[in-house]
């Protein structure tokens, strides 16, 4: 009862929420981070309970749900981060907006993200699927009278529903299969042959494009246009990351497949550094942000092609705290601030010290710099793809160091003096700070992580025996950290100018959704339009003519056929009365006379027999 209540209740209160509208404005902030808090609650206890549900949905398919290792240190994990954003959201969605709306859209958003978690089977994890796809989208496009964001939200959800064709493929090939009955997720490695290879396929597309990996990133960076609350829960423990877990929970899938493991680690890999360069040459912080969330996530996919589930799984738990921690002071320096821009946020850190520090945990964080949590969570990782590789190992780690140049590069602009304005800011909202200094004190709390003991507990609850990382690799990655930090905060302007001239291709997010609308969206279209040319053209044209046909043929039909039916009729009428007349000719009346009739007939068949004989 307590896992289909964890589910139930933010998803039952968020539809309440949409329905009512308007008239719940004043009480939806209360009782929205009201709920997030009673399921967080519940998710500690079904973390340590590991529960099991499940229920008829169809015929041979049930719906099954259930909490593990896994899923459990995600439930906590996602409701932790939806309660902090929404607490944010108190103070940064103002009275005169859509409360009511927004507030029940996140439950909603976050409710599915729990669905897909837990999901045992793949028709629940679809469902869940489709409704964290369809709240993205309203999400995205809240102020929806804007049409640049309403354009914003149709890309993103329209690139990420192209890819989500790939789970139905793999749901398809699972249940023609028959080796997968129930559609389990544990079931689909069991597959074997070219059902096998489909599953696997399938996976991978839905996977990264939900998780904005290449070359899908792109609709990431129009996903900014969307409220700063919105893009802290998007990018941290809910959407983004949904494909990245969904690879690591099916890490079984992708090594019996013999290619599926090679192929998701490197797209990963070379995630983390393409789109480590683009987040270097942003000049907005959002973007930068958005950019870096392709990157971070890259490590995740990366862990789950080399089997480290337990470093992918540390590095999700650490990024979604430090990614909603970045971009809820974002949110909070763009009310405040009245901008984004990089250049225009000088010294915004200064102003705001409670949102200057906080945002300082986030960027170390990203950065890989020692103690913080995902240097010890990208050591782990990086170990599982040094046994798989040397040169994804090689990669991997060129990701992490780029990603200090570009978390180093927001400190540096937010920190650096501006002499335009000595003009402090007035203090944060409570309910702005509140939740800023709870995920700045979990993402260095999640410091332990890098502790050998820790580090196996967690490798012991997720079932996962990777290799550990060796001491000289900790020693390299921060002392790599730490140089690049070192250097790019000294030489910050030379730096920072030089990076730009280089990666400048990359300012454009490397042009992937011209590319996209170059080779799938305009083609699509084309054949779209061809389609429907051929369709007015050709077939009805074909329709018409066949019903202008049809019509004269019943007319001809009407005009000489009913006539020769009509002269058939009656001429069978007429031969019958002809042959009523005759009939009663004979009838006299008179009974002698019949058997004289038939005396003589049978008189002249005698005389004709004798002389026949």
């Amino acid at each position: 009862m307590l896992l289909w209540a964890l589910v139930a209740l933010p998803l039952a209160v968020g539809t309440l929420l949409v329905v009512v509208g308007r008239p719940a404005d004043r009480y939806a902030p209360g009782v929205a981070v009201g709920t997030a808090v009673a399921a967080f609650g519940l998710a500690v206890v079904v973390a340590f309970e590991h529960p099991r549900a499940e229920a008829p949905l169809f015929e041979g398919l049930p719906a099954g749900l259930a909490v593990d290792g896994l899923s459990g240190l995600m439930v906590v994990t996602v409701t932790a981060v939806i309660a902090a954003v929404l607490l944010f959201s108190v103070a940064d969605i103002g009275p005169d907006e859509a409360r009511a709306r927004f507030f029940g859209l996140m439950l909603l958003f976050g409710g599915a993200m729990l669905t897909t978690v837990t999901a045992t089977t793949l028709p629940v994890l679809l469902m869940a699927w489709e409704v964290m796809g369809a709240t993205s989208w309203a999400l995205i496009g809240y102020w929806w009278r804007d049409p640049e964001r309403g354009d914003a939200a149709n890309t993103a959800f329209l690139t990420t529903r192209a890819a989500d064709l790939g789970l139905y493929l793999a749901a398809g090939a699972a249940l023609a299969s028959g080796q997968a009955d129930s559609l389990a997720l544990d079931d689909l490695a069991a597959t074997t042959g070219s059902w096998s290879a489909l599953i696997t396929a399938g996976v991978i597309a839905a996977a990264l494009g939900k998780s904005a990996q290449l070359p899908f990133s792109f609709w990431l960076s129009r996903a900014m246009q969307g409220p700063s609350p919105v893009s802290a829960l998007l990018h941290s423990a809910t959407m983004v990351v949904a494909g990245a877990y969904l690879l690591l929970r099916l890490e079984p899938l992708l090594a019996q497949s013999g290619w599926g493991g090679h192929v998701v680690a490197w797209t990963g890999a070379v995630t983390a550094v393409v789109l480590g360069l683009v987040a270097v040459a942003q000049t907005d912080l959002k973007q930068l942000l958005a950019a870096s969330t392709c990157a971070q996530i890259g490590f995740m996919v990366l862990a789950a092609g080399a089997g480290a589930v337990t470093g992918g799984t540390l590095q999700l738990i650490a990024h979604a705290a430090a990614k909603s921690l970045a971009f809820l002071v974002a949110g909070a320096w763009l009310t405040a601030l009245g901008t984004k821009a990089l250049p225009a946020l000088r010294g915004a850190a200064r102003r705001h010290r409670t949102a200057g520090i906080t945002f300082s945990v986030a960027a170390l964080t990203l950065a890989g710099v020692p103690p913080f949590a995902l240097w010890s969570a990208k050591d782990v990782l990086l170990a599982g793809a040094l046994e798989d590789s040397t040169a994804l190992y090689v990669v991997g780690l060129a990701g992490a160091v780029i990603s200090a140049v570009y978390s180093i590069k927001a400190l540096w602009f937010v920190w650096q003096p501006d002499p335009a304005s000595a003009v402090r800011g007035g203090p944060l909202p409570y309910a702005a700070r509140l939740p800023l200094v709870t995920l700045a004190v979990a993402c260095f709390a999640l410091t332990v992580t890098s502790f050998p003991p820790v580090r196996d507990a967690v490798g012991r609850v997720l079932g996962d025996a990777q290799p550990h990382p060796h001491a000289w690799e900790f020693v390299l990655s921060g002392a790599l950290a730490v140089a690049v930090a070192a250097v790019v905060w000294v030489r910050g302007p030379q730096i920072l100018s030089l990076s730009g001239r280089i990666t400048a291709p990359a300012s454009q997010w490397l042009h992937l959704e011209t590319a996209a609308r170059t080779l799938l969206v305009r083609p699509v279209m084309r054949l779209a339009d061809a389609l429907a040319a051929f369709d007015d053209r050709v077939l009805d044209r074909a329709v018409e003519g066949s019903a202008r046909g049809s019509v004269r043929l019943a007319l001809w039909t009407n005009a000489r056929v009913e006539r020769l039916v009509d002269g058939a009729v009656e001429g069978v009428a007429g031969g019958t009365r002809a042959l009523g007349r005759w009939a009663r000719r004979p009838q006299t009346g008179q009974l002698h006379q019949y058997l004289a009739q038939a005396v003589a007939a049978f008189t002249v068949l005698a005389v004709v027999l004798v002389l026949v004989r």
